[in-house]
């Protein structure tokens, strides 16, 4: 029995006995959700924390790094040769925004990669060049589960160890700032987000991380695009001055309610801002980056590091097309291969903003299968080999009673300036393509025997 699978056996009986079983702690756990504002996030109605060894993450860690070195690398490689930048399919917008220096090196400052361990491996499947919403909730959550009773109970037998990651956040985007040439020592922040109608600054999920900005030293808003004004070189919310956009907006759903013309773009492109994540950084939310960093003609002459990190880490990736490629040093036809090869195949738009879905082989018939591969060739999209989802049995709070549910697990570990600071861990319902009550983040230690 490994350390993780006795730790998770140990806490499971700690939960199912006397005095935790009645569930008061649980309850009185909800409640403390309601007093930090958690509980309208997305949260998972989890009761037990997600553990992973040191070992683990420490393998993790160096191998994200290496990957995200990758990543900004083919990213700057497809920026400069016009053939690799036709094959991530960008909108014509999202192109001429990618031209536009945003006076700072690196072209994702804040990002994570999905990654799924199953059984002592790892694969990263996906990168979003954002912090999502587990750095600020997972710390929060770390911060509530640690003194929980049965996780005191737990803690007498085992060593846990938080991952926080807002810190880090923080220094990254005044790295990014300073390099940018920005003039103050603390500059005022803007986290430009979209809102929901009627809902006000203080209610939205970014009003913890202003509230911590704000301690820190640098004053913090969150505003809408439409809150923005721009006008004799300052950007502006009212009379609030901004020095530095922290942007939570993807790109498409801008250029979908907002043209170039917007105050955010003229500022950006007049250098009246500094901006992280630049709009050059959504070349790495696009699937097709994986097909860039699984092309060995491509990733040829990359450092020994990052070549070994996409050999282990990557899965074979091919934007969808009529067109023959290499699949393990073999030239096959990719439309032929995908139908044949469904059980190990997964289908995946390129955007994440797309309302678009992932299919997955093993899940669909022929039939089925057929049918979402002509999608994905009117439409772009990428065909990755699976990776096998990692599993684990959780128990839930659900209608006031102990649910023990096995629920998927998808690690993301977070990069802050091409550094790995901590990890958040998403828990979803197997098979499930759309919204589940279930679903959300859940506390992420690190496990140690004591």
């Amino acid at each position: 029995m490994t350390l993780v699978s006795e730790a998770v056996a140990r806490y499971h009986k700690i939960v199912q006995s006397e005095p935790y079983i009645d569930l008061a702690w649980a309850e009185s756990l909800q409640e403390r959700l309601k007093a930090e504002k958690l509980s309208n996030r997305p949260i998972s109605p989890v009761l037990r924390p997600h553990f992973l060894t040191m070992r683990e993450y420490t393998v993790m860690a160096k191998a994200a790094e290496a990957t995200f070195a990758a990543i900004d690398r083919v990213e700057q490689l497809a920026l400069s040769h016009p053939a690799l930048l036709a094959r991530m399919q960008l909108l014509p917008a999202e192109r001429m925004l990618a031209g536009v220096d945003p006076g700072y090196s690196s072209f994702t400052v804040t990002g994570l990669l999905d990654t799924s361990i199953h059984n002592g491996s790892l694969q990263f499947v996906g990168h979003t060049a954002e912090t999502p919403a587990g750095v600020v909730y997972g710390d929060a959550l770390a911060d509530l589960f640690y003194d929980a009773a049965p996780v005191k109970e737990f803690r007498k037998k085992y060593k846990l160890s938080k991952v926080g990651g807002v810190k880090h956040l923080l220094h990254a985007l005044l790295k990014a700032y300073k390099e940018f040439g920005g003039k103050q020592k603390k500059p005022q922040i803007a986290i430009v987000e979209f809102r929901q109608p009627f809902q006000s600054a203080e209610g939205s999920e970014y009003a913890p991380l202003a509230e911590f900005f704000t301690k820190e030293g640098c004053p913090t808003t969150v505003v809408s695009p439409d809150q923005l004004e721009y006008r004799n070189g300052v950007l502006r919310h009212g009379e609030f001055t901004i020095d530095l956009v922290y942007r939570r907006i993807k790109l498409q759903e801008f250029l979908f309610r907002f043209d170039l013309n917007h105050p955010l773009v003229r500022a950006y492109k007049e250098r009246a801002i500094c901006m992280v994540n630049s709009f050059r950084s959504e070349l790495g939310t696009k699937k097709a980056i994986f097909d860039l960093l699984s092309d060995e003609t491509v990733t040829a002459r990359f450092p020994a590091a990052e070549r070994k990190a996409i050999k282990e880490f990557i899965p074979w990736t091919r934007m969808v097309q009529a067109a023959k490629t290499t699949y393990r040093g073999h030239t096959v036809d990719l439309p032929d291969f995908v139908m044949k090869h469904r059980t190990k195949l997964v289908l995946k738009p390129n955007d994440n903003s797309s309302d678009l879905h992932s299919v997955r082989g093993a899940e669909t018939d022929d039939i089925g299968w057929e049918k979402a591969l002509r999608q994905a060739m009117r439409t772009p999209y990428v065909v990755q080999e699976v990776a096998e989802p990692s599993r684990a049995v959780f128990p839930l709070f659900q209608y006031g009673s102990l649910v023990m549910k096995e629920m998927v697990v998808d690690v993301h570990p977070h990069s802050f300036a091409g550094k790995v600071h901590g990890c958040s861990s998403w828990l979803s319902v197997p098979g499930s393509a759309g919204f589940s009550t279930l679903s959300g983040l859940a506390p992420t230690f690190l496990l140690e025997g004591k």
